[in-house]
């Protein structure tokens, strides 16, 4: 379903912005983007993306590495 079109990433909220917005020191710092995530029209593929590669930095649709691992082991267990 995600597969290795990367296409989206071109309707993404966060198309055109500094990047290093996206790539925060810490949790709390990631507020912003999360919020610009929020709005995206493309988040869910985005996150999608991120959890399929295993991402290990930044916010990618609007979950932090953190937010990701959690995520993964939800699913592990109600799968």
């Amino acid at each position: 379903m995600y597969g290795t079109d990367l296409s989206w990433r071109h309707q993404g909220a966060c198309n055109g912005l500094d990047p290093e917005l996206f790539f925060p020191d810490s949790d709390v710092a990631a507020d912003e983007a999360k919020s610009i995530c929020a709005t995206c029209m493309v988040r869910a593929s985005c996150l999608e993306h991120a959890i399929a590669v295993r991402e290990k930095d930044g916010v990618w649709g609007g979950a932090t590495e953190r937010e990701r691992r959690r995520i993964i082991r939800q699913r592990r267990r109600t799968a």
